[in-house]
């Protein structure tokens, strides 16, 4: 499979380093010294490749779809902070056929603790006494606060909860990614939690959503790509 890789920070090395243990081609880099190029010339550069992965940055995600789809060519979308955008994005994929998947974290374990979270908010919403909560943690490098997977865990137990609940964020020092459910009562306090060891959790979910989406035509979230997996086992 040849992938091309849009950003080429600490995610884009460590995916690569990843896709070459699977066999697979890093096929063309996309960084900082692309930025003059136009569309269409990024496009070129795309021709022949397989699936893109973009972890750049949040301003330049809309201008990345546009290059894939001049490309025909699926993209894996790991940056976060563009939600404002998501409606326009998803319309020009379906608009142009084109193929894309977005996570708030492609973590399959965080993946795994949002089917958690849905499970246990839905126990504590027959229970009055207690009340929900959500706090997330990073370093300081972190630009959106709340983090993605934290607003992805409010719209989960919001599901199930409809009091309003707290979510806060703290950036400092090196804190690493780490996100809590909770639900505090009267007489005790459960609460839930994932912390992420290192970066290599979401780059092997995002190399598995690009290895899933070859072939496939639409606008997906990686839940959607870890509840079919799950299916098949």
């Amino acid at each position: 499979m040849k992938i091309a890789l849009i950003g080429y920070g600490a995610m884009g090395k460590l995916i690569k380093t990843l896709a070459e243990n699977k066999n697979h081609e890093i096929a063309v880099i996309i960084d900082e010294s692309d930025a003059n190029l136009s569309v269409e010339e990024l496009a070129k550069k795309l021709k022949g490749v397989d699936a893109a992965i973009d972890f750049s940055i949040a301003e330049a995600v809309g201008r990345n779809v546009e290059v894939c789809l001049s490309a025909n060519v699926p993209l894996v979308e790991g940056t976060t902070g563009w939600n404002a955008e998501m409606e326009n994005i998803k319309n020009l994929i379906e608009e142009k056929n084109g193929a894309f998947v977005f996570g708030a974290n492609f973590s399959i374990g965080v993946n795994l603790f949002y089917r958690i979270a849905d499970f246990a908010s839905e126990l504590f919403s027959r229970f009055e006494d207690y009340e929900a909560f959500i706090e997330e943690q990073h370093h300081s490098r972190k630009k959106d606060a709340p983090s993605g997977t934290a607003l992805k865990l409010k719209e989960i137990v919001a599901k199930n909860i409809e009091k309003d609940f707290s979510v806060s964020a703290t950036r400092a020092g090196n804190i690493p990614g780490t996100h809590r459910v909770g639900f505090d009562g009267n007489a005790d306090q459960i609460l839930l939690e994932h912390i992420a060891r290192s970066r290599e959790g979401f780059a092997s979910g995002a190399l598995l959503a690009a290895e899933w989406i070859v072939g496939k035509k639409g606008f997906w979230e990686f839940t959607e790509v870890i509840d079919e997996i799950m299916q098949k086992k």
